[in-house]
């Protein structure tokens, strides 16, 4: 898998102050997309142990509130076995930070089983993730106002309740709200 950044101290992809990994490849090829150079599974640098080990720097001190992993798309077929890897190494080394990951994909059409995006890692990867904003990026459904999201299709997903009730449950951000 290759990468296009590790961002050390993201304040726009989840709440609190976050390490963000965007990942290279995305299929879904979403007009006005903001990083379309990530569309390229070959697009910047081969995720290597010395590229894990600074995500694990970045994440240890305590203001860090958790991972985002974003794109590309974390749940590209070829993405999917190194980034359940990682995710399982953060829950087991830093259970206190959370884990956000943004797809193009729809939690409950493509990644569940029997979806189109469903691997052997999918479910491991969803164990992980706190929260998972699903959808892809509608340029025509652009809301600035949003939080966490690009455009109203798009949802922020509690993703341990969700698995719990067998059924999307979403996650309120509105405590972030002043």
């Amino acid at each position: 898998m290759n990468y296009g950044e590790i961002k050390h101290f993201d304040i726009a992809n989840g709440n609190g102050v976050r390490v963000s990994l965007f990942v290279s490849g995305c299929l879904n090829h979403c007009k006005g997309c903001f990083q379309p150079e990530t569309w390229d599974f070959n697009y910047g640098k081969l995720y290597t142990k010395e590229a894990e080990q600074e995500i694990f720097n970045a994440l240890r001190p305590e203001y860090i509130q958790g991972l985002t992993v974003l794109g590309g798309d974390p749940f590209e077929i070829a993405n999917q076995e190194t980034v359940c890897s990682l995710l399982k190494l953060v829950k087991r080394q830093l259970p206190n930070k959370d884990i956000w990951v943004y797809t193009g994909y729809l939690l409950d059409q493509d990644l569940l089983e029997g979806g189109r995006r469903h691997t052997p890692w999918t479910d491991e990867m969803l164990s992980y993730i706190d929260v998972l904003i699903d959808g892809p990026f509608v340029e025509e459904l652009k809301d600035l106002s949003l939080q966490f999201c690009g455009s109203s299709n798009q949802r922020l997903i509690d993703v341990p309740k969700s698995l719990a009730a067998q059924d999307v449950v979403l996650f309120d951000p509105s405590f972030f709200k002043d």
